[in-house]
């Protein structure tokens, strides 16, 4: 895997939290830096935790599905994406939270991270993949894109909020297509 492509799937992950952190924003009156550490480490720590468990568990039951891997990680990330596009799609309106507790900030890293854990299943599946350099890249890109998230929900609102759940669904469904339509060989890159 490529460090593009590790960074466009950070990016793809990262957009539920990056939706999260722009409620937070929203119904926070006035930002300080232990709200932006807060979410930062909230967030991007459960998104490098999570790959590291499903690469563990993938791991494990590699020798059982490596003749139809490459259709696992096309399934998995397609299911993942198509979620967050249905997501985005809901006019929920985004429930506005202020509260910063680690209950209830735990229960949003969880949330917002299950999806990590199948992509990191679909690492173990995958060639060439450095799962601690994987794990770290997308915990980087999770904590600082949740940082900048709270400030753009702090000014501008749930203006964002849909277009960057879609965004992060296409990234994973393109990226599933492109694992799929390499080991059927068509396509190379």
């Amino acid at each position: 895997m490529s460090l593009l492509e590790l960074f466009i799937m950070a990016v793809g992950l990262s957009m539920d939290a990056f939706a999260v952190s722009v409620c937070k924003g929203l119904s926070t009156g006035r930002l300080e830096a232990r709200h932006y550490l807060c979410v930062g480490a909230w967030f991007g720590g459960f998104q490098a935790l999570m790959p590291a468990i499903g690469y563990l568990l993938g791991s494990t039951f590699e020798q059982y599905i490596t003749s139809v891997d490459h259709w696992v990680a096309f399934v998995l990330l397609c299911f993942i994406g198509g979620n967050m596009i249905k997501e985005s799609r809901e006019q929920d309106g985004g429930e506005a939270d202020a509260s910063f507790s680690a209950k209830t900030m735990l229960v949003m890293a969880v949330a917002t991270s299950i999806d990590a854990l199948a992509v990191g299943i679909t690492f173990a599946l995958l060639p060439d993949v450095n799962i601690a350099a994987a794990v770290s890249f997308i915990g980087v890109t999770t904590f600082l894109l949740s940082a900048v998230g709270l400030k753009v929900g702090n000014v501008f609102g749930l203006k964002y909020k849909s277009r960057a759940e879609l965004a992060g669904g296409v990234i994973l469904i393109l990226i599933g297509t492109k694992i799929l339509l390499e080991h059927l060989g068509i396509i190379a890159f």
